[in-house]
């Protein structure tokens, strides 16, 4: 089955037939399949990513690293992102984290020019973003913060940033400054559901102090 999903192209459907020795041998697989079954896959490619260009230069010494083109830096830190993406989709919160580590190890390093410190920035502020928001569902709300404030170092009116800082703080009971990022972000988009959730559930605490 390896072997032949290697075969297949993005969007392919593909039929492939095994004979038990390849499937489920003369066992089978109670009460689906029955002993020494010859066994149909029909199997469709929704997406991929490719992450050997990205796994290459990981592997590369920092010195080698250094040297890589911008834009293939940029390349392979999308890939990471993107590859997180699919892995928080799934609910694998701590592979997903590895992969937004990875991405954001790469854009760490220092723009030679205004325009390359410019897509820097640009490309750090989603990975900044998932990641902040990746440890909330780890439940390590310090580490959300952390990442939150980096996003908000590079675009300090961004909602994401600012909403996710202020659920680290309510989580870490840190009610002040859960309150003043909450509020900043509600300023900014005054109608956001979610935001108000955050608030009125905020709320909550005060009344209690």
């Amino acid at each position: 089955m390896e072997i032949g999903v290697l075969t297949m192209q993005r969007g392919e459907v593909s039929r492939f037939l095994y004979s038990p020795a390849y499937a489920y041998g003369a066992l089978g697989c109670p009460p689906l399949i029955p002993p020494s079954a010859t066994v149909l896959f029909e199997m469709e490619i929704l997406d991929f990513l490719d992450t050997a260009e990205s796994d290459s230069f990981f592997a590369l010494s920092p010195n080698h690293q250094a040297i890589f083109p911008l834009e293939k830096v940029l390349e392979v830190a999308t890939t990471e992102r993107k590859f997180g993406n699919c892995l928080f989709k799934r609910n694998r919160f701590d592979d997903a984290k590895d992969r937004y580590k990875r991405a954001s190890f790469y854009l760490s390093r220092l723009g030679k020019s205004e325009e390359e410190r410019r897509q820097l920035e640009t490309a750090r502020l989603p990975v900044n973003l998932n990641l902040a928001l990746t440890y909330l569902r780890l439940e390590r709300p310090r580490n959300s913060l952390e990442w939150g404030e980096k996003a908000l170092a590079i675009d300090n009116k961004n909602v994401k940033a600012l909403f996710r800082c202020g659920q680290a703080c309510l989580e870490l009971k840190e009610y002040e400054k859960a309150r003043t990022f909450l509020l900043r972000a509600q300023k900014l988009e005054p109608f956001n559901s979610e935001i108000n959730g955050e608030l009125k559930r905020l709320s909550r605490y005060f009344f209690y102090l």
